[in-house]
C-alpha cells in the first residue's frame, strides 16, 4: 500500500514529522519576525503581503530540502508524485485555511456596517455596501480558483497511488491469485484506499492547520467574553467550551460505532464470495447454482441488517450531536448578547471562528463512516500483502474468513 508509492515509508513518514516539527519551530521562533505587520488587509491583498509572501517562500524551500534529500537518500520511481505532489496537497491546504481566515476577518466590519445602516438610516451608502461585496467576491474567486485546481491535481495523485500499487500486486500475481477476492482488492480496494487516505489525511491537516490559524483568532476575539452560561467565569471560555465540546462527541459517537470497523469488513468478504461465484458460473455451468448462491445472500442480507442496526444507533448519536453543535455558539454567547457587550460585526466572527476550532477537534465525529470504511480496505490490503511476504493474518482476516466459511 505505502511501499510502493513513498521511499522507505516507516523511514519516511517518521522523517516528515522531524522535518516539519524543526521547520515550524523556525518559523515561529525566527523566520516569522523577518516579516511583520501591524494589521493585515481586508480582501485579496492578504495573500500577497510580505509575510504571506515570505510564508509561501520559508515553505517551498523546507520542501525543496527535504525533497532532494530523500530523492538522494532512497531513489523512488514515484517520488516526484509522492513527495513534491504530497507537499503541493498540505500547501493548498494551508492556503484554503487562509481563504476562510481572510473570509472570517471580512464578516466584522461587514455586519457592523449592517448594523449601522439598520439602526442609523442613511449613515451608510449603496457604494461602501457594493465595495464589500465585492471584496468578498475577490476573497472567494481566489478560493474557488485553488479549490478547483487543487481538486483537479489530487484526481491525479490518487490515481498515480493506485497505478503504483496496481504494477506492484500485478508483479506479484501468481502468488496473490489464490487469495480471496484478489481481483477485487487489486482492482477496486486499491483506488478506494488511495482515495479515501488521501481524503482524510487532508481533513486531519486541514483540521490542524485551521486550530493554528484560529485559536488565536477566537482567543483575541472573544476577549470580551469573561463567563458561560452553567460555568460561569473560566479562563479561556469559548476556547475551552469548544475543546470539551468537541472531545464529548468525538468519545460518544467512538463508543457507539465501535462495532463498525469489524462489521463492515465482513461485508466486504460475504460480498466478494458472492461475486466471485456467480462470475465462475458464467463460464462452469456446476457454479453458482440457485442453492449456493442462495446460502450466500443469506449471509450478506444477514451482515447488512446487522451493519443497518449498528448504523442506526450511531446515526441516532450522530444527528442529535450535530442538531445540538448548530446552536451551542448561541447559547454560549447569549449571556453576552443579553447585556449588549458585543456588536453584530465581532459576534459573527466569534461564531464563525468558533465553528472552525469546534469542526477541527470534531475530526473524528465528521470522519468516523469514512474512518470505519478504511479501516475494512486497509484490513483487506493488509491480508493481501501478508499472504505474499508470508505473514500471520491479522485477527479481523482470520475471523472473517472463519464466519464466511460457516
Amino acid at each position: 500500500m505505502f511501499v510502493s508509492f513513498f521511499p522507505r515509508p516507516k523511514l519516511f513518514f517518521i522523517s516528515v514529522l522531524l522535518w516539519t516539527a524543526l521547520a515550524m519551530v523556525v518559523w515561529y521562533g525566527y523566520a516569522s519576525q523577518f516579516f511583520q505587520e501591524a494589521e493585515k488587509p481586508i480582501g485579496v491583498d492578504t495573500f500577497w503581503t510580505a509575510p504571506a509572501l515570505w510564508f509561501d517562500f520559508y515553505f517551498a524551500v523546507c520542501v525543496a530540502i527535504f525533497a532532494a534529500f530523500w530523492m538522494w537518500f532512497s531513489p523512488h520511481p514515484w517520488s516526484m508524485w509522492s513527495i513534491l505532489g504530497s507537499a503541493l496537497i498540505l500547501f493548498t491546504t494551508y492556503f484554503n485555511v487562509q481563504v476562510n481566515v481572510a473570509i472570517n476577518a471580512w464578516f466584522g466590519p461587514f455586519y457592523d456596517l449592517i448594523q449601522s445602516a439598520v439602526s442609523k438610516p442613511g449613515s451608510v451608502t449603496t457604494a461602501q455596501l457594493y465595495g464589500y461585496s465585492a471584496t468578498f467576491a475577490g476573497i472567494a474567486l481566489v478560493g474557488i480558483t485553488v479549490s478547483v485546481l487543487t481538486l483537479f491535481f489530487v484526481s491525479h495523485y490518487i490515481f498515480r497511488w493506485r497505478t503504483a500499487m496496481n504494477e506492484y500486486y500485478v508483479e506479484n500475481w501468481p502468488r496473490l491469485r489464490g487469495v480471496e477476492g484478489a481481483s477485487q482488492r487489486v482492482q477496486e480496494d486499491t483506488m478506494r484506499f488511495a482515495s479515501t487516505v488521501e481524503s482524510l489525511g487532508v481533513n486531519l491537516i486541514e483540521a490542524l492547520l485551521t486550530l493554528l490559524a484560529f485559536l488565536p483568532v477566537l482567543n483575541k476575539l472573544s476577549s470580551n467574553i469573561t463567563q458561560l452560561p452553567l460555568v460561569g467565569v473560566i479562563p479561556y471560555p469559548l476556547v475551552t467550551a469548544a475543546v470539551v465540546w468537541s472531545l464529548f462527541g468525538t468519545g460518544a459517537l467512538a463508543l457507539i460505532g465501535i462495532r463498525l470497523p469489524g462489521i463492515e469488513f465482513h461485508n466486504q468478504r460475504v460480498e466478494a464470495a458472492y461475486r466471485k461465484e456467480l462470475v465462475l458460473g458464467e463460464d462452469d455451468s456446476v457454479r453458482a447454482d440457485p442453492l449456493t448462491l442462495q446460502q450466500l445472500f443469506v449471509n450478506i442480507r444477514r451482515n447488512y441488517f446487522r451493519l443497518y442496526l449498528n448504523f442506526m444507533y450511531f446515526n441516532v448519536g450522530r444527528y442529535i450531536y450535530l442538531q445540538t453543535d448548530a446552536i451551542v455558539g448561541y447559547v454560549l454567547l447569549t449571556p453576552t448578547i443579553a447585556v449588549g457587550a458585543i456588536t453584530l460585526g465581532p459576534m459573527q466572527q466569534i461564531l464563525r471562528a468558533f465553528t472552525q476550532v469546534r469542526h477541527s477537534f470534531q475530526y473524528l465525529v465528521t470522519s468516523w463512516s469514512t474512518i470505519v470504511e478504511l479501516i475494512s480496505i486497509y484490513q483487506r490490503l493488509r491480508g493481501f500483502e501478508a499472504t505474499l511476504h508470508g505473514e500471520k493474518l491479522s485477527s479481523m482476516e482470520a475471523k472473517s474468513a472463519t464466519e464466511a466459511a460457516e
